[in-house]
């Protein structure tokens, strides 16, 4: 009954349009309240809700969120994904797979799915759907890989879910990178797979690259005025149009990658510090390429727009997203305690273990409850909801917590662009031309939904493609 009335009341309030975090503050009030000791209860509150945020491990949650923000407000972000449409030719969905391609590199810079799903639709869609691309493999790739962010470092939830169940942070990052890259690679195929069996979804020549074909002009400049100016017309232009811009702009992102997720492999850094040194590696890659662009000049290249207005912009945005993180942490855990304190959380758990279940049947069951829920609330709530539920009784079956966690955020990533509330669907929605309906985009990610169950049902079956890398780093 205790379960009952503290879950109705969270449900409810999101039923009834509340932000998550109050529907969790009327439930804390209730079961603070009723199972907490009154009055006592309520005067603690605010000492619980300190607790709850003011801890050093959920730092990474913001340095990460504001790494990708910097990449996003500086141009950066953007020039990369017009690198790699320069790079890849000659491929069946050729556009589709840049957003595939493009979409991998940006998540292992950004841990937001929104931003990526919102910069890819912003740049690729609108080209693909004048070039003939059909909505159903212009849409579907896009929204699929925004949703890797998610699984591949740095991920902002897998931080949050490795702090909440208070496991290693860093483990949980790296074995995120196997399924993200695994899932990355199943939609490319799927998505070359198809277009060459039916050419009518993507024109065969679906791009004009004739701007290949022009002289390769550089220019030195100094102070502002150009000392040196050289061109390049000769037979290898096409291939020196093609690679230097992915020299310029994707190469030197990868060292922000190799500075968090090797920094945290080869344990020269805490997930805390690689976030940081990130955050600081993003601002040096943005501030370079503004040198770079007023310095040195090549055609058709542009470098980004580095500045204190566009600092301003990151973190300001950091701020807000991160505000509302921490306000749904600090409701979620104090109605985790007035759940155990009610003795729900054990009365649940004491009929689970009744039920005698195996390993796997605990773990299908976990997942089974999860998707219900993905279609019905955003990924945040499902773990603050479940998670109470889920650690003690992944403890009592022995469950491999890593294994675990990487199945959740799985999980939540289908949820994502599950209907009727899938977050990306409607992302997609807002960015895509007014003609897309709804519909349209629904049909377009069911492929990449089954391509998801597939590689959740794997991993399930497979658990050590999630803990192999991690226990690298023992």
């Amino acid at each position: 009954m205790a379960m009952i009335l503290l879950l109705g009341t969270v449900c409810l309030g999101m039923f009834l349009g509340l932000p998550v975090a109050f529907a969790f503050f009327a439930a804390n009030f209730l079961g603070t309240y009723l199972f907490l000791g009154g009055d006592i209860g309520l005067e603690s509150m605010p000492k619980e809700f300190h607790l709850a945020v003011a801890k050093f491990i959920l730092t990474p949650i913001a340095l990460f969120l504001l790494m990708g923000e910097i990449l996003l407000h500086t141009g950066v972000a953007f020039k990369a994904i017009g690198a790699i449409d320069r790079l890849i030719t000659r491929i069946p969905g050729r556009l589709s797979v840049v957003a595939i391609v493009g979409g991998t590199v940006f998540s292992s810079l950004s841990g937001s799915t929104i931003a990526n799903t919102a910069i890819l639709g912003s740049v690729l869609l609108p080209d693909m759907l004048k070039r003939g691309y059909k909505p159903v493999i212009a849409v579907g790739p896009i929204m699929a890989v925004g949703g890797i962010a998610m699984l591949i470092p740095p991920s902002a939830l897998a931080v949050l879910l490795a702090s909440l169940a208070e496991q290693s942070i860093g483990k949980l990052l790296i074995a995120g990178i196997v399924p993200g890259m695994l899932m990355a690679f199943l939609f490319f195929a799927y998505v070359v797979g198809r277009c060459a069996m039916n050419p009518d979804l993507a024109p065969a020549a679906d791009t004009d690259d004739s701007h290949l074909d022009q002289p390769l002009t550089l220019t030195v400049n100094r102070r502002g005025r150009p000392i040196f100016t050289t061109s390049y017309n000769g037979p290898r232009r096409r291939l020196w149009n093609r690679i230097l811009p992915s020299a310029l702009y994707i190469l030197p992102l990868f060292v922000i990658f190799v500075v968090v997720v090797g920094s945290i492999f080869f344990k020269l850094a805490a997930p805390t510090e690689a976030a940081a040194l990130g955050c600081l590696a993003a601002t040096g890659a943005c501030y370079f390429f503004r040198i770079f662009n007023k310095t040195i000049v090549i055609s058709g290249i542009e470098g980004a727009d580095f500045g204190w207005r566009e600092m301003w912009k990151a973190m300001m945005e950091t701020a807000k997203i991160n505000t509302m993180i921490l306000f749904i942490i600090t409701g979620s855990l104090v109605f985790a305690q007035a759940l155990a304190a009610s003795g729900a959380t054990n009365g649940l758990l004491e009929l689970l273990v009744a039920m005698d279940m195996t390993v796997m049947t605990g773990m299908v069951l976990m997942m089974l409850v999860l998707l219900f829920l993905g279609a019905f609330m955003d990924q945040v709530s499902m773990l603050l909801l479940t998670l109470p539920f889920f650690m003690p009784l992944a403890q009592s079956l022995g469950i491999d917590m890593l294994w675990l966690m990487v199945l959740m955020l799985i999980v939540m990533e289908i949820s994502l662009l599950t209907p009727p509330f899938g977050l990306l669907l409607y992302v997609m929605k807002g960015v895509a031309p007014p003609h897309i309906n709804l519909g349209t985009i629904v049909y377009s990610a069911l492929p990449f939904i089954v391509i998801e169950l597939f590689v959740l049902a794997l991993l399930i079956w497979l658990p050590e493609l999630a803990t192999w890398l991690p226990e690298k780093i023992d």
